[in-house]
């Protein structure tokens, strides 16, 4: 069972990491080369015959700025990676949460267990903490991850309390624990004016939020599939076996 478990859940990320990376590539890369653009802008002041720093000074500057792929090929190749171990460390969280909750995860509702995941990880947080994109003022790194934390814990908790009662008491607990990282706020970021236009930080934030609906039910989906599969061809092993 096991076995079959992690082979279903490998499957189902290569094929959601892919299919995120394509769409990705095409809708969302774009916007955030755009607004790097701006970034570039705003981060940079001009002067007319005054060098701001000597060519040692922008040596040191160079290599103290931290690491990232260039653009094109290899920044494309580690989006996929990232994508790729993104999507095999999700499918193992919902898979392990199938076992231990003895809740199986079938092609009938695979993709009732996508929706929980995108409602889990990107809707919930996503309310709170829209999608950024670089140049945006934002509240402090620790205190976000906290609180994304913290609100996907406390989603996934009422997600599965209603999947397992649908008692009186554990709805209302379940909209207790949707409703309290939100009545406790989401951290503020600083009110500072920003370089990227506001239609594109709207349109990166629909459109990537968008892109992790599908990356999702497509994880469930398959995911189910897979699982049907690999259950049918196990009993006919198991009867051979017994007799």
């Amino acid at each position: 069972m096991f076995r079959n478990l992690f082979f279903a859940a490998l499957v189902a990320a290569l094929c959601a990491g892919l299919l995120v990376s394509a769409l990705q590539y095409f809708r969302v890369t774009p916007l955030i080369l755009h607004a790097e653009t701006f970034e570039g802008e705003g981060g940079h002041s001009h002067g007319e015959g005054v060098e701001a720093h000597s060519h040692d000074e922008a040596a040191a500057e160079a290599e103290d700025e931290e690491w990232a792929p260039q653009d094109g090929a290899e920044r494309t190749l580690y989006t996929i990676l990232a994508n790729l171990l993104a999507a095999a460390g999700f499918a193992l969280v919902i898979g392990a949460v199938s076992m231990f909750a003895n809740l199986p995860i079938t092609a009938a509702n695979g993709w009732l267990w996508g929706a929980a995941g995108f409602a889990t990880f990107v809707l919930a947080p996503a309310y709170g903490l829209a999608p950024e994109l670089p140049g945006m003022p934002a509240a402090d790194l620790f205190a976000r991850q906290v609180w994304w934390v913290g609100t996907a814990l406390a989603t996934g908790a009422a997600i599965l309390l209603l999947a397992k009662s649908r008692a009186g008491w554990a709805i209302a607990l379940a909209v207790a624990l949707v409703a309290i990282p939100h009545i406790i706020g989401a951290p503020i970021a600083p009110d500072e004016p920003s370089e990227v236009p506001a239609h594109l930080a709207t349109e990166f934030a629909a459109i990537t939020i968008g892109t992790s609906a599908v990356f999702w039910l497509v994880l469930g989906s398959v995911f189910g599939w897979v699982g049907d599969r690999l259950a049918a061809r196990s009993v006919p092993l198991a009867s051979g076996a017994v007799a």
